[in-house]
């Protein structure tokens, strides 16, 4: 098996989402206990909210690539930041690093292409809905991705994240208003759901939706799976 960096805290309960089913996706694959090579870096999210209110990316992607340079001293031959906002920053970190690294929106579109989807809705942090550097990178594989259009749904679905979601708070009264925002979304063609913030699969499931939803943690599990199964 090859060894993966995962780059987490961004938040801690996603992250702990991701090695759950890494290593469960791994046991289930050799029938046993069989764990795979993990080492992980732990960021200090509360530094990287302060420094996206900023505007201060660059700062940001520093503290990535020195997550990075200690996960390829502890042996990594892949990286995957365990979350979506972060890939605002791929490009940069991914130049710097001597080891690959494994993008979301690459894995996500992978798994709509194989539901035969081509029109999907999204949701996720401010600055994953009103950039597109997810959205976008999902677009090139001939996938419409819509987003929430009014400024302040985006706001409180931002809100519902940072103040509830990353402190592991599952709210009633949230959990209604997002779901109201994909139907809405759904009302307007969207075939499927990305929950492109990986804290939204702690709120939202299978169950809640009558499309299928792109879980993005699960989704980029997976892709990890492959690569460290991969010979």
């Amino acid at each position: 098996m090859k060894t993966l960096g995962l780059i987490g805290g961004t938040s801690w309960h996603s992250t702990v989402e991701y090695y759950r089913d890494i290593n469960q996706a791994v046991n289930e694959h050799f029938g046993d206990n069989t764990n795979p090579p993990l080492v992980l870096y732990n960021l200090n999210q509360s530094l990287i909210h302060q420094y996206q209110r900023e505007g201060n990316w660059a700062t940001i992607a520093d503290m990535i690539i020195d997550a990075g340079k200690r996960l390829q001293l502890a042996g990594a031959e892949a990286l995957m930041c365990c979350a979506n906002t972060p890939h605002k920053v791929f490009d940069t970190v991914n130049e710097t690093l001597e080891v690959p690294m494994l993008h979301i929106a690459d894995a996500t579109a992978q798994a709509i292409k194989t539901k035969g989807i081509n029109k999907v809705c999204f949701i996720g942090t401010k600055i994953t809905m009103e950039e597109d550097f997810i959205t976008g990178r999902i677009g090139q594989s001939g996938i419409e991705v819509l987003v929430p259009e009014m400024p302040e749904v985006i706001e409180e679905l931002h809100r519902i994240i940072q103040k509830e979601l990353t402190f592991g708070r599952i709210e009633e009264s949230s959990k209604q208003y997002v779901l109201d925002t994909i139907n809405r979304m759904i009302g307007k063609g969207a075939k499927g759901v990305i929950l492109g913030c990986t804290e939204f699969p702690l709120m939202i499931s299978e169950s809640d939706l009558n499309v299928p939803i792109f879980n993005t943690t699960l989704i980029h599990a997976k892709a990890a799976v492959e690569f460290i199964l991969v010979e």
